[in-house]
């Protein structure tokens, strides 16, 4: 793993002087703003006092690990928003904020006292980023939205599996960090937007519709074709072979012959170059047709080998082709050291650094970072508080419990 670095070492980033505000809870959000965060943003998580944010609550071994990493690089608040002064708090904060991000149930910021409208009254170039699962508006907006119902009702579950098998959800928040990408990206289209004109906007981002997206032309086979995509294992429906294997060894090797060339290479590599004539398996289409008589030549091929010597094999031919992997084994592996995709972040709480992923994607003019450690709960609330409140303002805030 990389070493780490002091922050003062470290240039600002491209975002460096846009504020972010983040009264999100769970992954979307923080996935969102971590990506701002990384990229120079000075992302303030406005938490509840006491108890903070969910992930917080989320831990592997007694460690807030879900936290340390999707903290990192931000700064931490807290406020109670259902005091009115909590409500003032936000306002006054967003003064000076680019973007808000929120994740409350559909109508819950407006409940607040904190409606769209209001806080672009008090700051017209403000850039609001509504995540929630269903979207502010249709039949299913004032429905709590949770990614696993989201996975499920997307197609993505219906699609997933093998087709005597139960549908099967992932074993991830996916939903969840499919849309707080797209919402990062949204994020800075907006800021853009304001750059030239001036004025904010409402980002209304749910889970649904950018999972949706992500699981190609769907809706296009369906209407066009007369076709539901169906389980299928790790087979494709739109090529042929791509599949799994189990070694002799008893491990397993993904393959994927997506194009002809690559097909070919691969017949010859397991020396059956007479397959390319083969009616079967002449073409991509041919392939579908008939993949269980394929992927039961490929099966047999790399059962008779052990993972390494497939590797080895696949890889002096040019053909696509890897190992299936855990993390325990992908750690140790020459291409994670190399590429650096795991670093050591700093532990605001422990000197034993915490392994986390890299900054993503890499900019070669204007890298991210990660220039400091997931916060302690409302570690930064004076600071950031005094900058809006005077001393007095902010002990009566306290003794109010608005803030911890």
């Amino acid at each position: 793993m990389s070493e780490t670095h002091e922050a003062a070492e470290l240039p600002p980033g491209p975002l460096h002087g846009i504020r972010v505000l983040d009264l999100s809870r769970l992954v979307a959000g923080n996935q969102l703003t971590l990506l701002l965060a990384d990229f120079g943003a000075d992302v303030i998580k406005v938490e509840r006092p006491g108890t903070g944010d969910t992930l917080r609550h989320w831990l592997e071994d007694g460690k807030e690990l879900f936290w340390k990493v999707y903290g990192r690089n931000k700064r931490s608040i807290t406020l109670d928003l259902k005091h009115a002064e909590g409500r003032e708090a936000v306002l006054r904060l967003v003064l000076g904020a680019h973007v808000l991000v929120e994740s409350f149930r559909p109508g819950a910021l407006e409940r607040l006292g904190l409606s769209p409208e209001e806080l672009l009254e008090a700051n017209p170039a403000l850039v609001v980023a509504r995540v929630s699962g269903w979207g502010q508006t249709g039949s299913m907006s004032d429905q709590p939205g949770f990614g696993t119902l989201i996975e499920a009702m997307s197609g993505l579950a219906a699609w997933n599996g093998f087709p005597d098998r139960e549908p099967v959800l992932p074993p991830g928040a996916l939903a969840d960090m499919v849309a707080g990408t797209f919402g990062a990206f949204s994020v800075l289209a907006a800021l853009r937007h304001a750059e030239t004109t001036g004025r904010g906007q409402v980002i209304d981002l749910s889970l649904f519709e950018p999972l949706f997206s992500v699981l190609g032309p769907m809706a296009a086979i369906y209407r066009h074709a007369g076709r539901v995509p169906q389980r299928n294992g790790s087979r494709s429906q739109s090529s042929a072979p791509r599949n799994v294997y189990r070694t002799g060894d008893g491990e397993w090797i993904a393959l994927s012959g997506s194009t002809q060339t690559m097909t070919e290479r691969l017949f010859a590599a397991i020396g059956r170059i007479e397959l390319v004539q083969d009616p079967r398996f002449v073409d991509n289409g041919a392939r579908l047709a008939h993949v269980e008589e394929l992927d039961a030549i490929l099966g047999g091929f790399f059962g008779q080998r052990s993972l390494e010597a497939s590797l080895r094999l696949m890889r002096a031919a040019g053909v696509t082709a890897a190992p299936v992997m855990d993390i325990a084994g992908l750690l140790d592996t020459e291409f994670f050291r190399t590429r650096g995709v795991v670093v050591d972040g700093p532990d605001v709480e422990d000197d034993i650094p915490v392994a986390m992923h890299q900054v993503v994607p890499r900019l070669s003019a204007s890298p991210g970072a990660i220039r400091t450690p997931a916060p302690k709960l409302g570690q930064d609330t004076d600071d950031v508080l005094r900058e809006v409140f005077s001393t007095d303002e902010l002990e009566v805030l306290r003794e109010k419990g608005v803030c911890g």
